[in-house]
């Protein structure tokens, strides 16, 4: 019994008895096709590969889609423990002086010089290509080359290397045969009887085949495509399959030997204890502010007579100004119930990621769940936004409730939209259907925004939020600053501390997302998380103390923009990653990159400023509530 297609096996045990759906053909998928040089993925078809007579696509949630997953069956299938040596699969011809194959040659051309990978799909588990790195390590990499190129230089590009006898100028080497093993673990071993896969491997050749009707893999030159289009050219696909009984590897476990493989964990470990270091400072200078500075001035502003505290100086002279209501209010309001919506979600989705509900085996979950979280967590960004902008003095709330509806999203939305219609006229997988983005739209108007409106609502009907002083009718002058006190300075400052924090976990991350890499750490990430909701709280709260005791009382905006600042670093590490670690080339993937990148920076700063600034709320309420004000 061999459980290929998880939706459709099941396993049952009732008093002793074993009942299964029986299933012997194994049947592979593939999906689309990405490289780490360009940023627009193509589904398998378009490279003219083999296609399966009954093509069928399993059914795709919403990540996937957004992702741009395009997984379909193939006509690579194998019977259950049944070994097969050098099969064909089918004979691609391209004839000289036919236009339409030309063009599909010149595309599989394409995607060789750029080194597009396949992916593969075996039992829900990639077919992974599993090759020897440095200091006696194996890497298994979740996809393999359509094949590499040899320049007119004789220089070998890319996986050209690993063979010798890929030395021709100015030539391609498509892989069209690959040694497929699969590993099953035996249910005998454990006292039920049936199989259960755990690993699937591959070896991607280039043989080039004489006869495809017999087909030989054993001592056959390389399949060579040259540059030039000068001759027809034939290319027969192969492969050979065999199996492998291996009690030893659990199913439960059966992910193990490719994520272990990814030597991330000594540099994950070091990116905590680097973040840990720059949290105990920063707590360490807090506390220090909080127990000894703090107290002596709340002990001495409560002692000293009226007369004497026209001479003081400090934050409480500050006390009748402090919580004046800021300029653009109306704004502010707005970013704080989104930045609220979006801190909401991403702990959601985290806590569920650490829990092992979004792993990668899980395709797409994790987009999904947070694509429906943030359409669900409508009603408290309505809530806070309204909430805030009655505290401001705002009353034009109908403005207020449609702009924290529609601002920050239509923005997401038309960037989205934009990058969507370059994928589409490039002709990408990743171009996301007409439905898809209707589908979006209903979420969008059907769902968050009138829960929005209840949310506002709600917030509109509660009272102000009570200050715990009273605010002067005549603004105080604000004396002379030095530089470190000046805004700029200070909030350009305050985004260092908490982007230590994130950068090397961010390195990961884009890793993931423009390498095509696995990420499985959330562990490790929701750790990250944590400290950055500390780090920028305590290094706004510095920040706004100095700036009080200077008496400059303009904190709400800055508040927000200090640890929002982060999101500006992120910006420039994400230029930094593009030109150092990528290999991209084109205007098009260009344009892509930093479309795509401008969505994460708004994200992230709308996130990390909503956390700096509800920790400085709480702690200018917190000081002038326990300081003595005549």
């Amino acid at each position: 019994v061999i459980d290929t297609l998880p939706d459709n096996v099941f396993f049952c045990n009732v008093s002793n008895k074993l009942f299964t759906s029986l299933q012997t053909v194994i049947q592979l998928f593939v999906n689309r096709l990405d490289s780490v040089e360009s940023v627009l993925p193509y589904e398998y078809d378009v490279f003219d590969f083999c296609k399966d007579a009954k093509e069928m696509r399993p059914s795709e949630n919403l990540g996937q889609v957004l992702f741009g997953e395009r997984i379909e069956s193939s006509p690579y299938k194998f019977n259950f423990k049944q070994d097969v040596k050098c099969k064909a699969v089918c004979t691609k011809v391209y004839k000289k002086g036919i236009k339409e194959d030309a063009t599909q040659l010149d595309f599989l051309k394409m995607g060789m010089q750029l080194n597009y990978q396949h992916h593969w799909i075996i039992d829900n588990m990639p077919v992974t290509w599993c090759y020897d790195v440095e200091d006696g390590q194996k890497y298994c990499n979740p996809g393999f080359p359509i094949g590499c190129l040899v320049t007119s230089d004789g220089r070998a590009k890319d996986a050209c290397v690993i063979n010798s006898e890929f030395n021709k100028k100015n030539t391609f080497y498509v892989f069209n045969h690959v040694d497929i093993k699969i590993t099953y673990h035996s249910g005998e071993s454990e006292g039920w009887r049936g199989a259960r896969l755990v690993a699937a491997t591959l070896e991607p050749k280039s043989i080039k085949q004489a006869d495809g009707n017999n087909p030989s893999c054993e001592g056959a030159n390389p399949m060579e495509v040259p540059g030039e289009f000068e001759n027809d050219v034939s290319i027969v696909y192969t492969y050979s399959v065999t199996f492998e009984e291996n009690n030893s590897i659990k199913w439960a476990s059966r992910w193990d030997y490719i994520l272990v493989s990814m030597p991330h964990t000594n540099i994950q470990w070091f990116s905590i204890m680097n973040s840990l270091v720059i949290v105990l400072f920063l707590s360490g200078m807090v506390a220090m502010i909080m127990l000894r500075t703090l107290h002596k001035d709340i002990a001495r502003y409560n002692q000293v007579d009226q007369e004497d505290a026209q001479e003081e100086s400090g934050w409480k002279q500050v006390h009748g100004d402090v919580f004046r209501p800021p300029r653009k209010g109306m704004l502010l309001s707005v970013f704080l119930g989104q930045g609220t919506q979006i801190f909401i979600m991403t702990f959601i989705t985290l806590f569920l990621a650490c829990l092992g509900f979004l792993s990668p085996a899980n395709r797409g979950a994790l987009m999904t769940c947070a694509v429906v979280l943030w359409v669900l967590l409508g009603t408290p960004a309505g809530y806070v936004s309204a909430r805030l902008y009655k505290t401001f003095g705002g009353e034009k709330w109908k403005t207020n409730v449609l702009l924290t509806a529609l601002l920050c999203p239509g923005i997401v939305f038309a960037d989205f939209f934009l990058m969507n219609l370059i994928l589409w006229v490039e002709g990408s997988s990743a171009a996301i259907p007409f439905g898809t983005l209707v589908a979006i739209l209903a979420l969008w108007f059907g769902i968050s925004v009138p829960l929005t409106f209840i949310g506002a609502y709600f917030g509109f009907k509660k009272p102000a939020i009570e200050q715990p002083v009273r605010t002067n009718q005549i603004p105080r002058q604000i004396p002379e600053q030095s530089f470190f006190t000046k805004p700029i300075p200070g909030i350009v400052m305050g985004g260092i501390l908490p982007f230590g924090c994130i950068f090397i976990q961010l390195f990961f991350i884009l890793n993931s997302i423009w390498s095509h890499q696995m990420y499985y750490m959330f562990g490790f990430l929701f750790l990250v998380f944590i400290i950055l909701l500390i780090t920028c709280s305590e290094a706004t709260i510095l920040l706004c103390y100095f700036h009080l005791c200077a008496e400059d009382y303009h904190w709400w905006w800055r508040s927000f923009l200090t640890s929002g600042f982060t999101a500006v670093y992120l910006f420039i590490y994400a230029v930094h990653y593009f030109f150092s670690k990528l290999q991209i080339i084109g205007a098009a993937s260009t344009f892509l990159y930093f479309g795509y990148t401008m969505i994460m920076v708004l994200i992230f700063f709308l996130f990390t400023g909503t956390i700096g600034f509800f920790a400085c709320f709480w702690f200018v309420n917190k000081i002038y509530s326990v300081v003595k004000v005549d």
